[in-house]
């Protein structure tokens, strides 16, 4: 077995016990397992942050890690403008449209310049980082719980990373693209939700 299948493999076994818990209704005593849960608790964030990982696995090279970057970091400024009282407009649409967007760029194999790439997933970060800045705990420590969700959100990123580097292994991009499909069609039933 290849060392980046071993390495996709353990990501995503390392994903389970998250996503296990995922559901609502557990007591978090830390502000940073307040900000880790937030984003495993939504299945809007869920599903972006999965397709952010599928596409950065599809499209390979340096935007393996510079598109979940981009994220991540976009991420963590959106929910510093919330914190600090900056309106991002239309922060539900964006994310909504996040999640149909990145559906239908793994529908149809987008493949665009790296730095187009990481701007496509930055943009919609934004959106996805402003909704955890409103929703933070007013007695939650905003650094440790800034750390929790960046956190969450590259384990999903992982996660997705590692089913998609299975899916190349195998030479199955259609899987992708069926994932892509199914992410874009919830992505419209949460806009009419």
């Amino acid at each position: 077995m290849r060392l980046s299948l071993k390495m996709a493999l353990a990501a995503l076994v390392a994903a389970i016990p998250a996503l296990a818990s995922a559901h609502p209704g557990h007591e978090h005593t830390t502000s940073f397992m307040t900000g880790f849960m937030h984003p495993m608790g939504g299945l809007d964030h869920l599903l972006a942050m999965l397709a952010i990982g599928l596409w950065a696995a599809s499209l390979g090279g340096r935007a393996l890690w510079a598109v979940p970057a981009a994220f991540v970091g976009t991420m963590l400024v959106g929910g510093g403008l919330a914190v600090a009282g900056v309106q991002v407009p239309f922060i539900e649409q964006g994310i909504v449209l996040s999640v149909i967007l990145m559906g239908a760029l793994l529908v149809g194999a987008a493949r665009f310049p790296v730095a187009i790439c990481a701007g496509i997933a930055g943009l919609f970060a934004l959106f996805h980082g402003a909704a955890h800045g409103l929703e933070m705990p007013l007695n939650a420590n905003g650094a440790e719980y800034a750390l929790g969700f960046a956190a969450a959100t590259a384990l999903l990123h992982v996660a997705g990373i590692g089913f998609g580097m299975i899916v190349a292994r195998f030479q199955a991009p259609i899987v992708t693209r069926l994932m892509g499909s199914l992410i874009a069609f919830a992505g419209v039933l949460l806009a009419f939700a």
